[in-house]
């Protein structure tokens, strides 16, 4: 059975993300950090990975497309999940005997108006699935969680409320991946993904937007990440409709070397189902 890597504990987001794409016929291995996901597919523990790369909420998820520019890996697939907040609570817990909830700081924020209307006390956690994993652990009904339905079945919890962030239209996208010398013909492009700096001189980055408009190439996705070794410039982070084997594709890469310092692919795929 294929190993698919994602970082969290068992019953995260990026799990349901997972499950989504692959179904279940493979085996979920969970990471706590978004770079050790990465190590593992990188020294092959792994067949494939996949992490959340931008919320329709909060905005790009940076250090994994960082990751992603770093690595030598490819993209696959992208999936769009619908991110639904549940109250957790170890079982015969009452709404009204809650003190606090312990999840990520962004699901809290989230849900702030839930809590404050509820009088529960947020408690930022490492993360939503790891939270519910630790209020098992302690027993205590005086105690809740923020997570996903999901986690309700990995840890025997019980969902006390359903739906309880502020914004009902919460969607996170996942990037699937794999080593790019794993890379076939086999796998279905439609979208491509990548990441470009330009030459110091005036107009580069404006010439190579135009030449996407020239060849006719529908951008979806536009973003500036600075350069860590290099203070004050940037890396542009683009994904646009269209498949690296086709002519108008080859052809725009082609042209954006005259205005580019490196162009790096960072993955050709499917697009992904879209919810909303």
């Amino acid at each position: 059975m294929k190993k698919v890597a994602f970082q969290g504990a068992r019953g995260a987001y990026s799990e349901m993300a997972l499950l989504k794409y692959f179904g279940n016929d493979v085996s979920p291995v969970g990471f706590d950090l978004s770079e050790q996901v990465c190590e593992a597919l990188e020294e092959s523990e792994v067949d494939f990975a996949i992490l959340p790369v931008e919320n329709s909420i909060v905005g790009n998820v940076s250090v994994n497309l960082d990751l992603l520019y770093n690595h030598n890996f490819f993209a696959i697939g992208e999936v769009y999940l619908p991110i639904h907040h549940c109250l957790l609570v170890n079982p015969g817990t009452k709404l009204e005997d809650i003190k606090t909830a312990h999840s990520h700081p962004i699901a809290l924020a989230q849900c702030r108006d839930f809590l404050n209307r509820h009088g529960i006390k947020a408690q930022p956690d490492f993360d939503t699935a790891g939270s519910c994993k630790l209020l098992k652990e302690r027993g205590h009904q005086n105690e809740a969680t923020i997570a996903s339905s999901l986690c309700a079945e990995v840890y025997g919890l019980e969902i006390l409320e359903d739906h309880i962030q502020k914004v009902q239209n919460n969607f996170t996208r996942f990037l699937v991946f794999i080593r790019e010398s794993d890379m076939s013909s086999e796998y279905k492009q439609e979208k491509t993904s990548l990441a470009f700096t330009t030459k110091h001189k005036p107009g580069a980055l404006l010439n190579c937007l135009q030449e996407f408009k020239r060849f006719d190439l529908n951008l979806t996705k536009l973003e500036s990440r600075p350069i860590p070794e290099n203070p004050f410039a940037y890396i542009f982070y683009v994904d646009f409709i269209g498949a690296l084997g086709d002519e108008n594709v080859h052809a725009c890469l082609e042209t954006l070397k005259y205005d580019t310092e490196t162009i790096k692919i960072l993955g050709s795929y499917p697009q992904g189902k879209k919810d909303f």
